[in-house]
């Protein structure tokens, strides 16, 4: 396993896991994985090293949580050297109810202790100030370790920075981390975020790093999607057609170094140190799989290959892939 440089006084696995899958029927896993899977993934996840455990208070409606702590209970692992990691949904994120949902979530997961407490995403509506508040008391009592956001820009990262640096002055409190999209298909923490978290001591948490199984290199032009995936236009046909050429360049990578292309991929996703990468898990086998992309050190130049590459795919998303999208959703349901 290799560790984020990020300093929280204990080791932080850059290949983490995320899940949100547990307890969540937008996955479509159904009962059976709820129950026995999910514990397997997570007991083997603490055998191979795994630190970080990241969920949300919205997966599952709170299911997740319970799962990932039951879990964790069952396969007798010492949270005290785990990083868990939950998200406060923000509807209403003023100070009082960020405490009360971080010691709902806390009792869900069994845990006295949220090591990492996220504001799951922006509220246009309620600047950082009163919810870093909350955050502020809830660290003053031990409920909270370290408070990060999800899915926030550069400037309201650094103005939830200096609200949590207001309502705890002199602490040398900071956001540490910010979880958003990364991944060879969604580039754009790199033209901001990333920097600021190298050069600030921070951490960026990416989510979806294989684009939601995209970069596996497993579905085809024409295939169905179950899911999540109906909605994410990186998996219309014209799009997966156009990402032929990056999957190519995974495949050869994979092939000269005997590892899989969605291996090549997260190890490309954790080049940065401070990087850490929290895909799900389907089964143990593909937990395995993730894990062991840590060991893997990629070359200048196969790096240069794949950003290469990755440069020339240019999907269609947003509006102008809406029409499709819909399509795509109603035929995925005949």
């Amino acid at each position: 396993m290799r560790y984020a440089s990020v300093d929280i006084g204990k080791q932080v696995s850059q290949i983490g896991l995320g899940t949100w899958q547990f307890g969540s029927k937008e996955w479509g896993y159904g009962p059976d994985y709820d129950e026995r899977e999910a514990a397997a993934i997570v007991r083997r996840a603490v055998e191979l090293g795994v630190t970080v455990f990241d969920t949300a208070e919205i997966y599952g409606m709170g299911r997740s949580e319970r799962i990932l702590g039951a879990a964790l209970r069952a396969a007798g692992a010492d949270v005290e050297g785990l990083v868990i990691a939950t998200k406060l949904f923000p509807v209403l994120p003023i100070a009082p109810v960020v405490q009360q949902r971080a010691l709902a979530s806390a009792h869900r997961l069994g845990v006295r202790r949220l090591d990492l407490y996220q504001v799951h995403q922006p509220n246009p509506l309620v600047k950082d100030g009163t919810t870093m508040r909350g955050m502020s008391a809830l660290i003053d009592v031990g409920v909270v370790g370290h408070a990060g956001v999800s899915n926030y820009s550069l400037e309201r990262w650094q103005a939830a920075d200096r609200a949590l640096a207001e309502a705890s002055p002199g602490s040398g409190r900071v956001v540490l981390s910010n979880q958003v999209q990364y991944s060879l298909v969604q580039r754009a923490p790199e033209r901001d975020l990333i920097p600021f978290a190298e050069t600030n001591g921070r951490m960026v948490m990416a989510y979806s790093p294989l684009g939601q199984g995209l970069l596996s290199g497993r579905f085809a032009p024409g295939d169905r999607v179950s899911g999540v995936r109906r909605a994410n236009p990186h998996f219309l046909p014209d799009n997966l057609t156009a990402l032929a050429p990056l999957l190519d360049v995974l495949r050869d990578v994979a092939s000269t170094r005997q590892v899989k292309p969605s291996q090549v991929a997260l190890a490309w996703t954790i080049r940065h140190r401070c990087v850490v990468a929290i895909p799900g898990a389907s089964s143990v086998e593909q937990l395995e799989s993730n894990v062991a992309a840590a060991e893997l050190e990629l070359t200048p130049d196969e790096i240069t290959a794949i950003d290469e590459t990755a440069a020339t795919y240019r999907p269609t998303t947003g509006l102008a892939a809406a029409p499709a999208v819909a399509k795509a959703m109603l035929r995925s349901r005949t």
